[in-house]
């Protein structure tokens, strides 16, 4: 009986972090089909206006209801050439989906 209970806690772990795996996965899938072209694949801007995620005090200092509100409605900044459009550029992305790519983009660039 002892050892079910383990297999079952162990079984229960895994998914846990398989789980956190596939999401990290799918964050950075998201972030180079749809970020990286403007945001760049190291997160500096790729672009003249595009902010850089690894600059300390810049713009992953928001708090992730202003980016999420960003990344879904589309934004943009002050001398910015062009705007960042919603879910960049793919109507399909879902709230899950874009939840996966903030929270891979402040693993992958924040200074937290």
């Amino acid at each position: 009986m002892r050892h079910s209970r383990w297999t079952f806690l162990i079984a229960a772990l895994w998914s846990v972090a398989a789980a956190h795996a596939y999401a990290g996965n799918a964050g950075r899938a998201i972030y180079r089909a749809h970020c990286s072209v403007c945001h760049g694949s190291n997160g500096q801007g790729a672009m003249p206006g595009m902010p850089s995620f690894t600059q300390k005090g810049g713009v992953l200092r928001l708090p992730d209801t202003v980016l999420l509100h960003r990344i879904e409605n589309g934004y943009r900044g002050a001398g910015a050439p062009m705007a960042m459009p919603p879910k960049g550029g793919d109507p399909a992305l879902t709230q899950q989906e874009i939840t996966r790519v903030l929270g891979y983009i402040r693993r992958k660039f924040g200074h937290e």
